[in-house]
Formats: structure tokens, C-alpha cells, sequence
């Protein structure tokens, strides 16, 4: 688990390789902090042992011409201490903000991209988002603190030591005797806290799916008078994060009292010890008692800052560790092949297994064979692998044998972009973003001109209800989609699949949701789509279906049954049963 963890802290460095160069001269900063942060106190001192030697009357010279050349200098220094420490952490600030989170956040992104279908559909949005947000701000403000408080405190302490030494050992070992023992404390108590922290991260990845989940649902949490449910899951999560914050700080937060403890046994120490050399002449003179006083109260400031600095650390390795946890997953394998022709629509599985889960297999020995321009229709029983079929024929997933071949060319040799080139798509659940009604139609070409977008919207009989809207194509889709009804967002998506002019074609459930006078636009439009195409057509509603070439009839993953309507319907079989359902013969 060390060797685990130490490799988190290097990896956190490495990824700060990019921003090397910014961090070197926020260093140099940091040594500017330091030098000023020594000097103001020894020159203090000096004022001091003046002033008491002028006040003693031993003082040779004029006090006033060699005491204020010396306030300017100490003015200047401690001016300069304020303009270091700003340009440091405005430094720090924007380069972690602007090159370092960004870079992380645009990783993840793309790392997601590449990822299987499966994890997306088996992780909440909310926890992605949760390691995208909080996790790598987190990351980046401990590489802030690196620079910004281990690194300045660690040369403070040994600068500060130094200085200490040269001015009085004796009350120098007093301040130093204390630190090793306050360090190695706080560092091993502040170590109990990352597994209370990665908890605190992960607890708050559900909350945001928590949230997420209500805020999605809203309308149908009210319908159903859900709320005091949904606040109870929402309260039982915040209370398990709520728990696990409580812990993790209150064992990170135990190191600074630690380190307040021992500073206060230090001043003690040199207040008393610093009057007695005083008194038995052991010291020349206040100033050095002062300048010792400076010294140890500005090397508590380090201390704290490093005790912090280990809180922090803790935080940020279970931040890492999330994080890194996204970056290693398993990536989709990724063919380069491309087609050698333009696809003609022949698609044939064969001996095809298939399962989500490996423990319940679905799909066992399928085999199909699609001619070019064929309409297929697949029918069955929910669960009985419909939309699967889609998924491996768009490879979100990969079969588990047997091969899926399109034009005799094996789609596992295919790039996965080259495969999903060839396909549009019609989904039950119709997705719009927020744009105007033109860039959405053209979602699938995007260098498309207005007159080829208008085309596809009048072959998708749309055109006449855009043109009815206030800014026409040039109207706002809303994030609610509250400005269209569900039957006008999925013609649209019809004319998107009409404008994308792809060889192969995906009707999932494509009028499930709309009313009969609307299913009747619907269907001329996916007459007009589905022409000259190899078709797919997945339907709960059969009446849509009738006229397809050939109807595969699907349970527990199996053809059972295929065929025309008509002779599916003399069968009187599996397809007979499920039609009769719906319609009287």
C-alpha cells in the first residue's frame, strides 16, 4: 500500500512536468519571500540594540541620521516581502488554474471518449463529473502547495535555523530541539486522513449523481409525490459524505494545535531562558532576545504551513487516486481498417454470442443475413436483445464470438469510426442540444448549406412547422426542449438521419412516443429515409412494420421466427401472439 501510495505522489509530480519551467521561477519568488522574511529581523534587532544603547546614553553619534536609513531599508524589505509573496501566488494562481487544471480536465475528456460504451453506461454522471470538478481542483492546489507552502517552509526552516544559530545557539537549539519531534507527529497523524478523505470524494461523486438523478426527474418526482423519498436518498448520502468530511478534517486538523503547542513552549522558553543569560550577562544585548523572538515566531509560520501542507497532501492523494483509477481503465481496442469501397448495406452475423453480463448470457449462436437495401424489421419481447443488436452492429459493444460482416468485410478489422460512418440513426429517445434549429439538423454534416437543410427538413415534413417558429431555422432549441413537442424533436432528428445520407440505416423505436396523426408524418418521413437503404427497424408498434422485406422475431436473444408479415401471420406462431396483442384480426 506504500509503494501503492508513493507512486500517486510521483505521478501527481509528473503531470506538473508541463508547467516545470513557471514553477522554477515561482521557486526563485519563494527565495525572495525568504530572504526578506531573515533580514527584516536582524535589521529589527540592530534598531533595537541602538535605541537601548542610546537609551543606556552609551550611544556615540547622532541617532536620528543612522537610525533612519535603517527604518528605510527595513521598509524596503518588508515591501518587498509583500511584492514577492503576491507575485508568487498571482503566478501560482494562474499557471495551476489555466495550464495545469485545464490540461487535467481536458484529459479526462478525452480519456472518456476512448473508454467502452459499458462505462458510461454503468457509472453515474454525477461521480465523472465529481472527478472532473472537485478531484482535479483539488490535484491542482496541491501542487500550489509544493511550491507555495512545503517548498517556502522547508527553506524558511533552514534559512530561519541558520540565522537563529549565527545569532545565539543556546536559543536556537531551544526553537530546533522541538521541530523533528512536531514534524514526524504531524506527518503520521495527518496520514491517518486520506483513507477518510478518498471516502469524503467518493460519497460526494453519489451525492452529485443524487442530485443529478432528482434535478433530471423533477417532473416526474412531483407527479408521484416522490420528494420526501428523494430528500430521504439524498439525505442518506449527505450524511455518509457528511461523516467521512467530519473525520478526515478532524484528523488532518489535529496537526496544527500540535505544532501551536510547541511554538508556545518555545517562546516560553526563550522568554525565560533569553532573561536569565540577560541578567548574568551571558547576552551583549535585547536585540539579539528580540531577534531570537522574530526568528522562532517566523519559523512557527512554516511549521504550520508544512503541517497543513501534509493535510493537504493526504486530500490530494485521495484526489489523485480517483483520478488515475479513470486514467488506467482499460481502453476500447481500436482497429485502423477502413472499407475498401463505399459500404453497398450487406450485413451478416454469424454464430454470433453475445452478453452484458458474463454470468447470463443473451445472445447465443445468432446468425442473420441482411441483403443491400433490404428493410428488417426485429420484433420481440422487452429484453429479448432488440437494442443489443444495434449495439454490436454500431459496436458500442464487441461480440463475444462469431463475427458481424459487413460487404464481407469483418467489422472487428474496421476502425470504430469507420463503422459507425456507415450508419444513421433514429433513437426512441430523441437528443437535441442547445442550439438553433439549423446546427441541429446538420449535427451529422456540419458543413451542410441552408438549402440542403431545408431539403432534408421538407423530404422529413418538418419544414413547415420550423417555419412556423419564431426565428424559423434559426430558432434556439431550449435545454428543456420545452419550445417542441416530442413528435416534432423526432422528426428532426428524421431529417438529421436524411441530411447525414448514410448507406445503412437505424430505426429504434422511432414512433413509440408520438401520437397516430403524428406516426403518420413519422412514417411517410421514414418511407422517404429508408429508400435505397439497408434498414433496421426496431418496433414495439407493428403496424409500422408490415411492409418491411423481413421480420426477425426475437426471444431470450434467438430468432425464433422470420419472415414477411403475411407469412409470419399464417404461422400463426410467436409473432402471431404478439401481433394479435395489439390488433384484432
Amino acid at each position: 500500500m506504500k509503494q501503492k501510495k508513493e507512486r500517486v505522489i510521483s505521478r501527481l509530480l509528473l503531470e506538473a512536468k508541463p508547467i516545470w519551467k513557471w514553477l522554477v521561477l515561482a521557486c526563485f519568488l519563494c527565495l525572495g519571500v525568504i530572504l526578506c522574511a531573515v533580514v527584516g529581523p536582524k535589521l529589527l534587532g540592530t534598531l533595537i540594540d541602538d535605541l537601548y544603547s542610546y537609551w543606556e546614553g552609551s550611544y556615540a553619534g547622532d541617532l536620528l541620521a543612522d537610525i533612519l536609513p535603517k527604518l528605510g531599508i527595513l521598509l524596503a524589505v518588508y515591501v518587498g516581502y509583500s511584492l514577492f509573496s503576491y507575485l508568487k501566488m498571482l503566478l501560482l494562481n494562474n499557471v495551476v488554474s489555466r495550464y495545469f487544471t485545464c490540461n487535467l480536465r481536458i484529459r479526462i475528456s478525452e480519456k472518456i471518449k476512448r473508454l467502452p460504451v459499458s462505462y458510461v453506461d454503468q457509472t453515474p454522471v454525477g461521480d465523472v463529473l465529481s472527478r472532473m470538478t472537485d478531484d482535479v481542483s483539488t490535484m491542482g492546489n496541491y501542487v500550489h502547495q509544493i511550491v507555495d507552502t512545503l517548498m517556502t517552509g522547508f527553506l524558511m526552516i533552514v534559512v530561519i535555523g541558520v540565522m537563529m544559530l549565527l545569532e545565539n545557539w543556546l536559543l536556537a537549539l531551544l526553537v530546533l530541539a522541538l521541530t523533528p519531534a512536531s514534524i514526524l507527529l504531524s506527518s503520521f497523524i495527518s496520514s491517518k486522513s486520506e483513507k477518510h478523505f478518498y471516502n469524503m470524494f467518493t460519497e460526494g461523486g453519489n451525492l452529485n449523481s443524487v442530485a443529478e438523478e432528482a434535478f433530471t426527474n423533477f417532473a416526474t418526482t412531483k407527479a408521484y409525490n416522490l420528494e420526501a423519498d428523494m430528500e430521504k436518498k439524498h439525505g442518506a448520502v449527505n450524511v455518509r459524505r457528511q461523516k467521512a468530511e467530519a473525520t478526515a478534517n478532524f484528523t488532518s486538523s489535529i496537526v496544527r494545535p500540535i505544532i501551536t503547542l510547541t511554538n508556545s513552549l518555545a517562546y516560553i522558553a526563550i522568554c525565560l531562558l533569553g532573561g536569565w543569560l540577560l541578567v548574568s550577562d551571558h547576552i551583549s544585548s535585547v536585540g539579539i532576545i528580540v531577534t531570537i523572538l522574530l526568528y522562532a515566531k517566523q519559523f512557527s509560520s512554516p511549521l504550520e504551513q508544512i503541517a497543513n501542507g501534509f493535510g493537504d497532501l493526504q486530500h490530494a492523494k485521495a484526489a489523485a487516486r480517483r483520478v488515475f483509477k479513470l486514467y488506467d481503465m482499460a481502453e476500447e481496442e481500436n482497429a485502423d481498417g477502413v472499407l475498401p469501397h463505399e459500404a453497398r448495406g450487406n450485413i451478416r452475423f454469424e454464430d454470433v454470442d453475445f452478453s452484458y453480463d458474463k454470468n447470463s448470457p443473451l445472445i447465443q449462436g445468432l446468425n442473420i443475413d441482411v441483403k443491400q437495401g433490404q428493410n428488417v424489421a426485429i420484433v420481440g419481447p422487452t429484453g429479448a436483445g432488440k437494442t443489443t443488436i444495434v449495439n454490436l452492429l454500431m459496436r458500442f459493444y464487441d461480440v463475444d464470438k462469431g463475427r458481424i460482416l459487413i460487404d464481407g468485410v469483418d467489422c472487428a478489422t474496421l476502425s470504430r469510426e469507420e463503422m459507425r460512418r456507415q450508419f444513421g440513426m433514429v433513437l426512441q429517445d430523441t437528443w437535441l442540444f442547445r442550439g438553433t434549429i439549423a446546427e441541429n439538423v446538420s449535427y451529422g454534416k456540419p458543413d451542410a448549406t441552408r438549402e440542403e437543410i431545408i431539403a432534408a427538413c421538407d423530404r422529413a415534413y418538418c419544414d413547415h412547422f420550423i417555419r412556423t417558429l419564431p426565428e424559423g431555422y434559426d430558432t434556439v432549441v431550449g435545454d428543456d426542449l420545452s419550445n417542441l413537442s416530442g413528435g416534432q424533436k423526432q422528426l428532426l432528428t428524421i431529417a438529421r438521419a436524411m441530411l447525414a445520407d448514410r448507406r445503412l440505416l437505424i430505426l429504434d423505436e422511432a414512433t413509440s412516443n408520438v401520437d397516430t396523426r403524428t406516426e403518420v408524418l413519422l412514417q411517410k418521413a421514414m418511407d422517404n429515409l429508408m429508400r435505397e437503404r439497408t434498414c433496421f427497424v426496431i418496433a414495439h408498434r407493428l403496424s409500422t412494420i408490415v411492409e418491411s422485406d423481413l421480420i426477425l422475431v426475437l426471444d431470450h436473444g434467438q430468432i425464433v421466427e422470420q419472415g414477411t408479415h403475411r407469412e409470419l401471420l399464417e404461422k400463426r406462431g410467436f409473432y402471431y401472439q404478439i401481433y394479435t396483442s395489439q390488433y384484432a384480426i
